[in-house]
Order: structure tokens, then C-alpha cells, then sequence
């Protein structure tokens, strides 16, 4: 390594002095090298103030926020998780997390022993991390250059030229594609620890990396970042020993933020952070190595059933079992096979890619059809179903992202929102069709709002509220849309779902629902309850129960006429209007 400099010797006293010494341009406009005792720690006590102090905060720089974590885990939405979980998958421990370090720059500044490049297959100059080839001279590319390219979830190594680390290690980062996004999570896992392993296998104990996943191959930003740190985690947890450091190096602040409100979750520096990251953590969150977890490729092994292991009665070898004559029947022997058999090991024996080309046949004989949905204008339904482990994934996936995610501006529309309980004491979920406005709507962010707020209400029976007041006056997605969100939602939905209470339901609204019940879901669609007053409506759902926009109180006077009982808009209360 190299020897430090006496500005960076003089700046190690204090973290804020040294981070500010690192930061500074240095004389000829050269940037000096930055050691690791310059870089803030993520285990340092003094990095979990979340306000400056009183000398430095009128002279905030761009470093400012760096110098000093913020708690992200003590904010308003701490409580907002999807429940808990019982034992956290990432407890605390102190010695790994005295090996994390968070750095807001370019990795080719750092003192260590490696820096990793995100590059692609060629290795070329052109596709490498911003500002790397620069850094380190011409003789980096020479170098690369004698490599013969790199796969993708690969690593090689090369040596640094004139960057003040020993070594660079380049990295070929996945494409991002949603209907991929498996694949792409473990090719990018498969990055992390691919450059971890090069670096012990080279006897070198420190390393920089920047964000390998980039905007050219679309991956999206914070699930690319879970995936990072959680497979660091896990690999620190089997390699501790043999490294010092690992730096997480940013260059953006909004990818700075992601890391500073992530990485408590996977390395929570005490038993409270801990305890709330529990409850924040995705729903998938990997193997033991940070990977996915395919359910279809898992392989069950069922323990043997209580008092087999010290039974007398020997387990007969399989020649021993008779074979049936027939290929149409199975003998049952009294030898207790069946009780060896795990049933859900049994139903994924039929091969994946036997599955995949029977959806496809039945996907192509739904199109080849007449799509009589399609036809009479209520979307594209032929997309063929999905098996309950292919809806189990889906819903997973899009949970994990979810959870993940600031949604905070769907939120803010008030399309969908919690209410109280219904007359029978089940939760209740609000949705109001004026809100919902088509055109100037993200539906995929409007997807993951969804499936947050339903996945509390959907473990129980529960009702929905529907408030169609003036929602014609709006474009409604059409039944495409609702089929894939009901398969996102998964079963369980449809299982525990009481009721769906329709106020103010128009012609159109009601084919529209007859249509869902012929090519969506009968199941669903049948527990439709069309309600043409508030006052029917506070027969199921209490009016102390919900919260209703005042339109909606208005919308009931005019379609009713003045007639019979109404609401009054600014008191809510319910009164008798006179007859004549």
C-alpha cells in the first residue's frame, strides 16, 4: 500500500477534518489518495448523528451529508413494515460491521487493495466505470486488452497502473429485463461475490466498488442495491476472517440514500435497529449466499417420521419392492414408502421446461381464438393462468420490491387507503375511483402501492369499500390490467375476501363487473354488492368506520335526488329529509 500523505496523516484526528482533507482538491489539481481511516466507518458511533453540529452546519458542502448517517430506521414510517418476522435473518454483529465503510466518490481515489470496474464482455475503455481509464494510464487498457473478455457474473483481475490501489477487478454486471429479473439477481449476486472470492484468493484483504449494476442495462437502482449489500453480507459472514474492509462507494446522492436507508437492514449496528429492520426487510431475501431462491429448483428432504429411526424393521432395499404388472396401477406395500414420500417434494417432479412449453401451447390457443374480451373493448385476457407456486413468486417479488420503495406520492393521491372494520369486525380497504386518473398515473408504482397495503388485510378476512362516485367522468383501466393485478395479489386475496361494497354503481361499471366475472375471476367478482345509498352502505361498513370524500357526500344527493335520507356534507350527519 501506498505511504499516506501528511495533509491525510494530519486529518485523521477527526472524522469530519479528515472526510473534508479527503475532499479537498489537492495542489495542481491532482486529488490526493484517500486511506480508509478518512472514510467514514459504518460501525463508528459518531456516524449515526443525523444533524450536523453547530460549527459545521453553516458551512455545509457537498460532503456534509456523508460525514454524519442519518438513522433511517428511527423516521415516521419505522412501524410501516409488512410484520414481523420472528428471528432476524441478519442480526447484529459488530465485527462485520466494523468492516463497512460508506463513500461518497469514485473508488479510483481509495487506498486499498483492489477497486472494481464495472464494465462489459469486451473489457473495453469505453464500457468501463466513468473516469477508471484516466486514473489509472493507458497501461490498464493495454492490459485488458490481453484478458480475452469477461462473461457476465464474472470476475478478473488486473493490476492497478497508477491508481494508489494494488489491484482492479473487472466485473460484468447482468441486463435488466422484468421478465428476467430472477436471472438478472443472481448474475448481479454473482458479481459481488465473484470479485470477494478474487480477492482472497489473491491474499488481498481490502476492496472499493462502486455500483456494478448501471443506468445502460436498465436495472432499476434500489433492488440492485438489496442485492448488493445482502450479498456482501453473506459472505462476510462465511469470510470475515480473511477481510478488513469492504467500501460501498456512491457518486449520486440519490444512490447514497438508498445505501444509507438499506444497509441498517442487513447491518443493524444494535438490537433495536435490529428489531425494525426485521420488519423492513424484503420478503425474499436470498439463500445463504444472497441468491434468489427458485422454489422450483429447491430439492426437499423430509425428516424420517417419529420412532422410523429406531424401528427394528429394516427399510427393504428397492429391488426388495414388488413391481406391478401394469404401468396403470402402484402396489402398496406394508414397508411405510408412502411415509418417505414428501408430498410437496412429489409435485414439482414434473420438468420445468415440460411446464413452461405446456403454458406456451396454452398461451398461443388463447390467441389463437377469439378473444371475445378483447373484441367487445375490455382488454387483451389471453395470458394463460398461473399455477399457485408461479402466483406465490409473482406476489413475492413484487412485495420485496414494494418494501423496498419510497411510494409515498401514491399514497398521496388517496386511490386506495385503510379504513376501520366492517359490521362483522373485518378490515376494511377504501377505494375511490374519482382518484384513480389514468392518464397522469405510474400503474406500475400504483401496482406495488397495492400490494403493500393489501398484504396486512389479505392474511384474514376483509372487505373493500368502493366508491364510484363520479369515477366516469375517468378513464378505468381495463380488464387486462385487473386480471394481472388480481394474479400479483395471489390467492390468499381471493380467499379471504368477504366482500366488495359498490357505491354508486353506473350501467357502465356493472358491465364492466359482469364482464370480470365471465373472463377474470367468478370467484372474485361474484361477491360484488351493489349499493345505490350511503345510508345501504352504513348497513355493512359503519359511518364512523370510513373516511369519505366530501364529493362523495354530494354525488349521493344528486343521484338520489333529494330523496329519502341524506348526508349532510359538513356535520356527516344523517338526517330525514321531508317528503313534498
Amino acid at each position: 500500500m501506498q505511504s499516506r500523505s501528511p495533509s491525510a496523516a494530519a486529518a485523521s484526528a477527526s472524522p469530519t477534518a479528515a472526510a473534508a482533507a479527503a475532499m479537498a482538491p489537492a495542489v495542481g489539481g491532482v486529488e490526493p489518495a484517500v486511506t480508509l481511516d478518512q472514510v467514514p466507518r459504518w460501525s463508528d458511533p459518531d456516524q449515526r448523528i443525523s444533524s450536523l453540529s453547530p460549527t459545521a452546519a453553516g458551512s455545509e458542502t457537498q460532503t456534509s451529508s456523508f460525514l454524519s448517517f442519518s438513522d433511517p430506521l428511527t423516521g415516521d414510517d419505522a412501524a410501516a413494515g409488512p410484520g414481523g418476522r420472528g428471528a432476524s435473518w441478519f442480526p447484529v454483529d459488530h465485527e462485520i460491521n466494523s468492516k463497512i465503510y460508506l463513500w461518497r466518490g469514485h473508488p479510483w481515489n481509495l487506498e486499498v487493495d483492489a477497486v472494481v470496474n464495472s464494465t462489459n464482455e469486451n473489457l473495453d475503455e469505453a464500457h468501463s466505470s466513468p473516469g477508471l481509464h484516466a486514473a489509472a494510464g493507458p497501461g490498464l487498457a493495454e492490459e485488458c486488452a490481453t484478458l480475452g473478455g469477461c462473461r457476465t457474473g464474472m470476475a478478473k483481475m488486473t493490476n492497478a497502473y497508477d491508481l494508489p490501489a494494488r489491484k482492479v477487478i473487472h466485473t460484468v454486471g447482468p441486463k435488466y429485463a422484468v421478465k428476467y429479473h430472477t436471472a438478472a439477481e443472481n448474475a448481479l449476486s454473482h458479481c459481488y461475490r465473484s470479485c470477494l472470492e478474487l480477492l482472497i484468493e489473491n491474499g488481498l484483504e481490502s476492496i472499493a466498488t462502486g455500483c456494478i449494476y448501471t443506468e445502460a442495462k436498465n436495472y432499476p437502482r434500489e433492488p440492485a442495491a438489496h442485492v448488493a449489500i445482502r450479498t456482501v453480507r453473506r459472505f462476510l459472514e462465511k469470510q470475515k476472517d480473511k477481510i478488513t474492509a469492504i467500501v460501498f462507494c456512491t457518486t449520486s446522492s440519490s444512490d447514497t440514500e438508498i445505501y444509507k436507508r438499506l444497509l441498517p437492514l442487513y447491518f443493524p449496528r444494535d438490537k433495536p435497529e435490529e428489531e425494525i429492520a426485521a420488519l423492513k426487510l424484503p420478503a425474499d431475501v436470498g439463500d445463504e449466499n444472497g441468491e434468489t431462491v427458485i422454489d422450483e429448483r429447491k430439492i426437499r428432504i423430509k425428516p424420517l417420521p417419529a420412532g422410523a429411526a429406531n424401528s427394528k424393521t429394516p427399510i427393504p432395499a428397492l429391488a426388495d419392492i414388488p413391481l406391478p404388472d401394469s404401468g396403470l396401477t402402484r402396489q402398496r406395500n406394508s414397508f411405510k414408502l408412502d411415509s418417505y414420500l414428501d408430498p410437496a417434494f412429489m409435485s414439482i417432479i414434473k420438468d420445468p421446461d415440460l411446464r413452461r412449453k405446456e403454458q406456451w401451447e396454452k398461451s398461443s390457443q388463447a390467441h389463437k381464438g377469439l378473444n371475445l374480451a378483447n373484441l367487445l373493448g375490455f382488454g387483451d385476457l389471453g395470458s394463460p393462468p398461473l399455477s399457485a407456486a408461479e402466483e406465490y413468486s409473482l406476489h413475492s417479488r413484487y412485495l420485496a420490491k414494494a418494501n423496498s420503495m419510497n411510494l409515498s406520492d401514491i399514497a398521496e393521491m388517496k386511490i386506495i387507503y385503510r379504513g376501520g372494520v366492517d359490521s362483522e369486525g373485518r378490515a376494511v380497504m377504501v377505494v375511490v375511483g374519482a382518484h384513480f386518473l389514468l392518464r397522469c398515473l405510474d400503474l406500475e408504482r400504483f401496482v406495488l402501492y397495492v400490494v403493500k397495503e393489501f398484504e396486512p388485510l389479505i392474511q384474514k378476512p376483509y372487505s373493500i369499500v368502493y366508491f364510484h362516485s363520479a369515477a366516469s367522468l375517468q378513464p378505468q383501466p381495463d380488464l387486462g390490467f385487473m386480471k394481472r393485478l388480481q394474479q400479483i395479489l395471489g390467492r390468499k386475496h381471493q380467499k379471504n375476501l368477504h366482500a366488495i361494497y359498490v357505491l354508486h354503481p353506473t350501467l357502465g361499471l356493472r358491465t364492466a363487473i359482469l364482464a370480470m366475472q365471465l373472463f377474470v375471476d367468478g370467484e372474485v367478482w361474484k361477491k360484488v354488492v351493489y349499493v345505490d345509498r350511503l345510508v345501504q352502505l352504513f348497513r355493512y361498513v359503519p359511518r364512523e368506520q370510513l373516511t369519505i370524500p366530501d364529493f362523495v357526500f354530494q354525488h349521493d344527493l344528486e343521484v338520489n335526488g333529494g330523496k329519502g335520507i341524506i348526508i349532510d356534507p359538513r356535520t356527516k350527519h344523517v338526517y330525514q329529509r321531508p317528503s313534498g
